[in-house]
């Protein structure tokens, strides 16, 4: 064992020790009854670990060390870099009251949601975690009064309020699960401890309720938009990379965006006469396509039947892959569910993969259901956005080949720091990128509506990237996000209203989607080349075009897809930085 592998065993000891709820996301649950200490003290803890360790990872010489210990030490000092302007320069736990929000149902959720463990392990590490959800409460109050001029956020503190209930129904699964199987022992032992934990959370998150409300909201003078200076030091820490900040992003995304459009005008035209017979098409394209999308839009499964038709789709899906050889798929377990409560701030669908430590454990393809206090025309737009040829793209991004085969290749690397530390640049933009992959290898090619909806998906983002860069940096209105996302990338107007909320929630992670999926076919073209190169055409290699998205790349001469695509995934979820030196050298 090299002195440097000796020392990630130290690194990661510690830092799990300091991060408890991050371990058990890990899927180490040594600290699963514990919480993070939330305090003054406990920050300093963690900075000082940062301090520590950015010393000693740099000392260590690249002379000195593997291939794969270079890249992971790398990796490090790029997350502990990320960690500190997390802790000293953000601080949003100061400003948003989300970040508790997330923080208690991260930590309750897995615990509960997965079987690594005997149930009576799992709930007495449940009831722990609760008992303590008054100390976390309190840490709350005490931290959430704003951070060097930058006052809490009233919105984020108005939708804290809506998500709290989330918590309070974790707790309530806890007992339900408890007493369903308390003819269990060893489960009906712990029945009233965690009859007591609800209640004590129940209490504390009642208390805490108030005091949002009735002390904190009144108090709230921010808005939550970072600012040009504060976003480009977060969109830095994000994408790994000192090259692609705001600047560079918003320039590539609207030229894409206007790439994207011509090619839905074409596919509006070429269709119009299917999905609309004997209706004239209007001389406006945007109304072309705004007119072809409303007809295929129609055909979508009631809002009971989501989960049915993604579970449907799934099959189909892997079949497609199984016939074109496309990538090796995975036996692991996947559950498509509802978005637990707590997290449905973002909307829309997700992924919950385990951590590279809970081998085998099941991952969770989550899909946001209707609000219950939504009007039925609202509702009918939300289900023309998640439409039946929508739902195919989604199953694709966030299953096969997107973040769940992505997400069981990375926890198979035998690298802690890649597998732990994953870059939302690279999940999200392989997710984006792979489905483009399907639809250039003829995935629907027999349904133009398809492949119409698929430009939609893929502009939206595009436009993503667009808002998140002009929301937080150049006071992007409400009205003017919404009409770009409406007008401009033909989306539902309740899908756009409630996209518009999530770049206020969030920043810089909106635009991991469109900047992520163009790394990856940076990287795909220079493989391209040196195949081409290798393979006896130096003229073939020169002649690949730069990357783009509309167009492809067609045929190249020693190419193989799939061994490029499973190389992609296969060395975890690294900065795409990283990746293409891993890859390319």
């Amino acid at each position: 064992m090299s002195d440097f592998t000796a020392r990630l065993d130290a690194f990661f000891d510690e830092y799990f020790r300091l991060n408890p709820t991050a371990a058990t996301g890990a899927g180490l649950h040594t600290w699963d009854d514990r919480w993070p200490d939330l305090t003054e003290t406990g920050r300093e803890a963690r900075l000082a670990f940062i301090s520590r360790w950015e010393t000693e990872l740099g000392a260590f010489h690249a002379q000195a060390l593997t291939d794969g210990e270079r890249v992971d030490r790398d990796v490090l000092l790029l997350e502990l870099a990320a960690q500190r302007f997390n802790e000293q320069e953000l601080r949003e736990e100061t400003w948003n009251p989300l970040e508790w929000v997330y923080l208690l149902g991260g930590g309750i959720f897995p615990v509960l949601a997965r079987d690594f463990a005997p149930l009576a392990e799992r709930l007495a590490s449940a009831a722990a975690r609760l008992e303590g959800v008054p100390a976390v409460l309190d840490a709350a109050r005490s931290t959430l009064i704003g951070h060097d001029g930058r006052p809490v956020a009233r919105f984020h503190t108005e939708t804290a309020l809506k998500q709290l209930d989330g918590v309070a129904e974790l707790a309530a699964d806890a007992v339900r699960e408890a007493e369903t199987q308390s003819a269990d022992p060893a489960v009906a032992a712990i029945v009233p401890r965690v009859r007591a934990a609800r209640e004590t959370t129940r209490a504390a998150l009642d208390h805490f309720r108030d005091w949002l409300r009735d002390d904190l909201l009144p108090r709230t003078e921010g808005e939550g938009r970072l600012g040009a200076d504060l976003f480009a030091d977060k969109m830095r820490h994000t994408m790994r990379s000192d090259e692609l900040t705001p600047e560079r992003v918003l320039a590539a995304a609207e030229q894409e965006f206007q790439a994207v459009r011509a090619e839905m005008v074409r596919l509006a035209r070429d269709g119009w006469s299917t999905w609309l017979p004997g209706e004239d098409p209007p001389a406006d394209e945007a109304r072309l396509v705004r007119r072809a999308l409303d007809a295929i839009a129609l055909d979508h499964p009631p809002a009971e039947g989501l989960l049915d038709y993604c579970r449907a789709e799934l099959g189909r899906i892997e079949e497609f892959c199984r016939e074109r050889d496309v990538i090796g798929l995975a036996d692991e377990p996947l559950d498509i569910r509802w978005t637990p409560v707590f997290l449905r701030a973002f909307g829309g669908a997700m992924l919950d993969a385990p951590g590279p430590l809970d081998r085998g454990q099941k991952s969770f393809f989550a899909i946001t259901p209707i609000p219950e206090d939504w009007s039925p025309e609202q509702a009918e737009s939300y289900l023309r956005e998640m439409n039946s040829r929508q739902l195919r793209l989604l199953t694709i991004h966030e299953a096969v080949p997107g973040h769940y085969l992505q997400g069981v290749y990375a926890n198979r690397v035998e690298s802690l720091p890649r597998a732990v530390f994953w870059s939302g640049l690279f999940a999200e933009g392989w997710a984006v990128y792979v489905t483009q992959v399907m639809m250039d290898l003829g995935y629907g090619a027999d349904d133009r509506g398809l492949i119409l909806n698929h430009w939609k998906y893929y502009l939206r983002a595009v436009v993503n990237a667009i808002i998140d860069a002009r929301i937080h940096t150049a006071e992007m209105t409400e009205h003017e996000a919404v009409s770009l996302m409406v007008d401009g990338g033909f989306q539902e107007e309740a899908e756009a209203r409630t996209k518009y909320n999530r770049a206020r929630l969030s920043s810089t992670q909106l635009s991991t989607y469109f900047v992520g999926s163009m790394e990856f076919w940076s990287i795909e073209r220079e493989a391209r080349r040196r195949s081409a190169a290798a393979s006896g055409d130096p003229a073939g290699a020169d002649a690949i075009p730069e990357p783009r998205v509309v167009g492809g790349f067609g045929e190249t001469p020693g190419f193989d897809l799939r061994r490029h695509l499973e190389a992609c995934i296969s060395h975890g979820s690294p900065p795409t930085s990283i990746l293409r030196s891993i890859l390319l050298g």
